[in-house]
């Protein structure tokens, strides 16, 4: 097996290119620089000259509220990009794993979203994700899209590191406690992609760690494990306005995971307390 990873310098590409290289398996992470999901005839010579089996999209506009100021930059890079990845793929024959989001979500009520539950997303940013998981399902048959949140990495910003450098400077913060979702853990969650690449067991799947929290139950989650003593207050998310609307429900059922053999990932509790052990060794090999 051969797999390109786009989005290598984001904390989800890194981690998955790491997993496919322990596996011994060929795989080449591209990032901007390698070419632009803009440009639909660099991204058809980039893979077509590289001939992978399995492309593993990763790379993704994330800015959710400055998406809203640009939305023609968003939906080129989310939905056009997607597009222009999923026409070489059919051209080539590769297998694609589209990442998307809880955002193609409207986020109401209180239930966990199955795959196919209505959509509605209340951003750009969500829309754009959208626009793409449904150029994938036009181009191809051969797909893997699979929705995570709130995710967390060794490779680049996040909530935990967030709340940590917050941490050095306050003893009590307020953190929004009426968004309910699940921490998404990128080494967990490139273990189960690098299994799903393997496998033709195609279609849509919700992919976090297991459980659900608050974002203000997950901050004083990382306090508890880092033994950080830091009050945890929680508010309702109009304390904090945003230009996007975030989603107050993104529960995401993974029964469809199940039902299809694949391993659900840890409890999120547990992805904090290794994250939180990488981040120590990061800390280490800097010092």
């Amino acid at each position: 097996m051969k797999v390109l990873v786009t989005g290598v310098t984001g904390q989800l590409g890194h981690d998955c290119v790491n997993e496919f290289k322990c596996r011994g398996v060929e795989v080449q992470g591209v990032s901007s620089k390698d070419f632009s999901l803009t440009d639909g005839a660099a991204v058809e010579k980039y893979i077509k000259e590289y001939a992978p089996d399995v492309v593993l999209h990763g790379a993704a506009y994330t800015a959710v509220d400055k998406a809203e100021d640009e939305q023609e930059k968003c939906m080129a890079v989310n939905a056009e990009g997607t597009r222009h990845i999923a026409k070489a793929c059919a051209e080539i024959g590769a297998k694609m794993i589209y990442i998307s989001t809880d955002y193609v979500f409207p986020g109401d009520g209180e239930e966990p979203y199955e795959p196919a539950d209505s959509k509605g997303p209340q951003n750009v940013y969500g829309k754009s994700k959208l626009l793409g998981e449904q150029a994938v399902q036009e181009l191809l048959q051969k797909y893997f899209i699979v929705r995570i949140s709130w995710v967390f990495g060794i490779n680049g910003k996040n909530f935990i590191r967030t709340m940590l450098n917050l941490a050095k400077t306050h003893k009590e913060l307020t953190v929004v406690g009426d968004q309910i979702g699940s921490p998404t853990y990128t080494r967990d969650l490139a273990v189960l992609l690098a299994d799903m690449a393997a496998t033709e067991k195609y279609g849509v799947y919700h992919a976090t760690n297991e459980g659900f929290c608050s974002w203000a139950e997950f901050a004083a989650e990382v306090f508890r494990q880092a033994g950080r003593d830091v009050t945890v207050t929680p508010v309702d998310s109009s304390a904090y306005p945003t230009k996007a609307v975030r989603p107050k429900n993104s529960r995401m059922s993974k029964a469809a995971l199940v039902e299809a053999g694949f391993k659900p990932l840890p409890r999120w509790q547990d992805a904090v307390g290794r994250y939180l052990i990488e981040l120590q060794s990061e800390a280490a090999n800097l010092a």
